[in-house]
Order: structure tokens, then sequence, then C-alpha cells
């Protein structure tokens, strides 16, 4: 039995375009009966870790027939701290991430922050990602839009799953149907996040739902001028939302997270992942085969 066709049969009707739903990041498909991962390093520290993060998830996800695009930020704009290092700026960014994408042959992704970004980066990447606390920025999310590629939109922690509709429209209103979205969690009020897996069910509605593992983990603040985290729990809230229907999972590993430019304590180590991938795609096949 299909969950989340079951799901989605009783649903209300909506005003977006519940016919949509599937779309691509290059070769890989989301929302078309088979698991796929959005996966990397939080920050593009350097060639030398994105190239080592990019080649293991390769091999690993070819291995297990998992659909695979390399994620990392030129930017993180929004640290806790004005001390905090942001990362290599854009022009360095992006050609770290052209060198991944033509060596490696696997679509590439990375955030954007402001409108005039989005043009920029879309000559180099597959698919663009909104932040969640930027999900309702009509500029910036139309600047996306129109680059035609697809776009990942992670919902705010301030944000119902409904209210996700509103997004979707803006991107389609730019005649671009290539639209993610990703669950990540939403505030309660003590320094931590807390992930409700029927916003997965909710958000089909109107576009595929990837779900943030290693974000939903994170303690906002927690560590005064950076966020602390939980990151042994990541993969059991990632397996958890493969079992309520998602279609995908985000995930930000790095060869040493405790000594990670950025999300120390969220960031799961490179050599679990093969393991974590592993009992992903069983829990995946074992949801939707009752």
């Amino acid at each position: 039995m299909d969950f989340t066709a079951l799901a989605l049969e009783g649903s209300t009707s909506m005003s977006s375009d519940s016919s949509v739903k599937s779309c691509k990041i290059g070769p890989v498909e989301f929302g078309a009966g088979k698991l796929s991962i959005i996966a990397g390093p939080c920050m593009a520290e350097s060639l030398d870790i994105c190239m080592q993060v990019g080649k293991s998830l390769t091999e690993t996800c070819k291995q297990l027939g998992i659909g695979y695009v390399f994620k990392a930020s030129f930017d993180k704009a929004n640290r806790s701290s004005v001390e905090s290092y942001r990362g290599p700026g854009i022009e360095q960014g992006l050609q770290w991430l052209k060198t991944i994408r033509d060596e490696l042959g696997v679509p590439v992704l990375t955030d954007i922050h402001l409108p005039e970004q989005a043009q920029q980066a879309a000559e180099v990447v597959d698919a663009l990602q909104i932040p969640a606390f930027l999900a309702r920025q009509t500029d910036l999310l139309v600047a996306a839009g129109n680059t035609g590629k697809t776009v990942n939109v992670k919902k705010g922690q301030f944000m119902s799953p409904d209210d996700m509709e509103n997004v979707v429209e803006k991107i389609r209103s730019c005649g671009n149907d290539n639209i993610l979205l990703t669950e990540r969690g939403t505030f309660f009020g003590y320094n931590r996040l807390v992930s409700d897996m029927r916003s997965i069910r909710q958000m089909q509605k109107f576009a595929p739902v990837v779900f943030d593992a290693t974000h939903s983990v994170q303690q906002p603040g927690g560590l005064g001028k950076a966020s602390g985290g939980q990151r042994e729990f990541a993969a059991t809230l990632g397996f958890a939302a493969i079992a309520s229907g998602a279609d995908a999972l985000f995930i930000e590993t790095h060869p040493n997270p405790d000594e990670a430019l950025s999300d120390a304590a969220c960031q799961l180590p490179l050599d679990e992942m093969k393991s974590v991938l592993k009992i992903s795609l069983a829990v995946f096949h074992a949801a939707r085969d009752l």
C-alpha cells in the first residue's frame, strides 16, 4: 500500500496544481517513487573537502541506486554572530561547485540570499535553494524562478505547511514548475526545533517534499555565538520522515564534523553516510511496499 497516495486521496483540494508530483535536478528525479538525496558539506570550506565528500557520496549512491545531488553553500549569510566565518564568497564558491559538477558528473545545488545572486549562480548550478528565513521573500523567489532552474524552498520555521502554497505559486508565476519544498522543523521555544511529520504529506499537495535531517536537529543560538545541535538524532529523524512519505533527504556531512566551520554540531560524519543511506533505502521501500 502506498501511504503517500492514500493520504493525498483524502486531501482537500487546493488551488495549486496537484498533478505536478515530481521534478528534476539534472537527471535526478524527485517524487517519482525513487529515493534521492541532496547532500554535502554545510559550507564550501575548500575544494578538497567538497571533492572528498562529493566523491564518496557519488560512489555510495551509485552502488545503492540512490539519486544524488551535491550541495554546498558559498555564503552563510545567517550566521549567529557577525564574527563567524561566512564562506568563500560567490566567485570562489561557484568555481568550486563547477569543478565538482564537471569532474564528478553530478548535479549541484547551492543557496542564494539575494535576488541579484540568482542568475549568476544559475549559470553554474542545477538548482537554487531558498533558506528557511527567506521563504516568504517574493523578489528572491521570483528571481530564482525566472532562471528556469529547479528551486528548493526550505519551509520557514515560522510557517505552517499550508503557507507554502503561496510560496509555490510565486515560483510558478514565472512559468517554472520545477519546485521542491523542504521540511526542516519548526521553532518550539527553547533552543530546539520540532519536526511535525504531518507537514510532509500536507506539502506534497504542492510539490515533492525533502526532509532536512541535519538542520532539524539544530539548536539555534544554542552555543551563544553559534548554533548547537544533536547530530546523534539526525538519522533517526530522517528514517521517520521517509517512513512518513518524504520523497528525499537533505543531509549535511563532513569528513570531520567537529572541525567544520559551520553547523559543526549537526553534520553527520562522512564515514557514517553509507550505513545511514542503506537504512534509509530499506525504510523507503518498506514504507511503499506494504
